[in-house]
């Protein structure tokens, strides 16, 4: 996304009168990227596509609330991460038992066509409480900085690299555990 286009989305957004085809375009820019943030917290698809509805209703009535002062993906993103966790701790799915990680949502799934290893590191990950699993996501896969996260989980970046260090630890020791 670049910068031109998040600002035109925010102009189209102040306007009461482009509103409706600014959010359309916040949409179609950033659903991909809110899905696979979501589908690896989540885990199943139609759970992922559920939790992204609601990401994107809980925006559009959040719009008055929002007066640019992180860049609207981050915006969104905080939102997405808080309604997966939301989801999760509705579900109480806090640690996955090992029946049900070996019934991987990842393996079987016309969306995700990896690899065993692959699956094998959405399992052990699938294994980590929601927090860790979200820092160690937001990290490894999102590529994000420990500020960013930071900023998303409104958590000290100290914190974070602790969670990361020991999410990194529990995947390398499951690792272990099943050579």
């Amino acid at each position: 996304m670049g910068e031109c286009d998040e600002q035109q989305i925010m102009r189209l957004l102040s306007k009461a009168e482009t509103q409706r085809k600014g959010f359309e375009l916040l949409v179609r820019s950033y659903s991909e990227q809110l899905y696979w943030m979501i589908r690896r917290i989540v885990q199943v698809h139609d759970d992922a596509n559920d939790v992204l509805q609601n990401t994107f209703l809980k925006a559009w009535n959040g719009l008055d609330s929002y007066h640019g002062d992180a860049k609207i993906g981050t915006w969104l993103s905080r939102i997405a991460i808080n309604e997966s966790l939301d989801f999760l701790r509705r579900r109480k799915q806090q640690i996955v038992s090992m029946d049900d990680v070996s019934m991987s949502p990842f393996i079987a799934d016309e969306y995700f066509d990896g690899s065993e290893a692959e699956a094998m590191l959405q399992e052990a990950i699938a294994t980590l409480p929601d927090v860790q699993r979200t820092v160690f996501l937001l990290r490894y896969f999102e590529e994000k900085k420990y500020s960013e996260i930071s900023q998303l989980l409104n958590t000290s970046e100290g914190a974070l690299k602790a969670s990361y260090h020991i999410a990194v630890k529990k995947i390398s020791e499951y690792f272990k555990s099943r050579d």
